[in-house]
């Protein structure tokens, strides 16, 4: 297995089905809603079919449909998500980057997901959401330190995250290695955004990393 198609089987088949909800036709056409309001400002009405669209790719009826997928996850109803709530999603329970991906969606950094994250999170992974986001949204997954760069670490920790016993470290350790040395351009021994992207290029990943909602 060359280190581009490890890579290539991490992002595609992972961060895609750590998404993955049960299939519904679109219901689009809803009204768009006025530009020049904040995020904040609708939020305030407590009214989720209000937010507006500027703070996501989603449309009013999309928006509506997440508003009701929401209020069942969050069980306790305590208005935000934590990972167990997350979890009992069952096309999610046996994803092993679960953790991250809410961590991601957590902006906030208070361990749990509240409805303006999760709305902005899920609008990475719609139809009309941008390429580079998209992008960006999958090399966060590695970057988990948040410095702008996958180490070798990094990259070592969450390919141990989707392999687990399946290799042993000394092998795994050999493919993020690999992987480092084929997408580092510059030769500082970390893999940049620029530099991941050049690697996924041409496997069309953003076009995978989609949901129907």
């Amino acid at each position: 297995m060359t280190s581009t198609k490890t890579l290539d089987d991490c992002i595609i088949h992972h961060i895609h089905h750590s998404h993955k909800t049960p299939k519904r036709k679109n219901a689009l056409g809803g009204g768009r809603l006025k530009e020049g309001r904040s995020c904040d400002q609708d939020l305030s009405m407590g009214n989720d079919t209000s937010f507006p669209e500027l703070c996501s790719t989603f449309d009013v009826e999309e928006i509506k449909r997440l508003g009701k997928r929401f209020k069942k996850l969050d069980l306790d109803g305590s208005g935000s998500l934590s990972v167990e709530e997350f979890m009992s999603l069952p096309e999610l329970q046996q994803n092993p980057l679960v953790a991250r991906v809410i961590e991601i969606f957590d902006t906030d950094g208070n361990g749990e997901v509240d409805f303006k994250e999760f709305i902005e999170g899920m609008s990475q992974f719609s139809v009309k959401g941008n390429k580079e986001a998209k992008l960006n949204f999958a090399f966060k997954i590695y970057d988990v330190d948040k410095d702008g760069y996958i180490s070798n670490g990094e990259l070592f920790q969450v390919l141990k995250m989707m392999v687990g016993n399946n290799l042993k470290d000394a092998q795994l350790q050999q493919i993020v290695d690999k992987t480092i040395m084929f997408a580092d351009q510059d030769g500082d021994g970390r893999i940049s955004f620029e530099e991941f992207c050049q690697v996924v290029s041409g496997l069309d990943v953003h076009k995978k990393m989609v949901v129907d909602v």
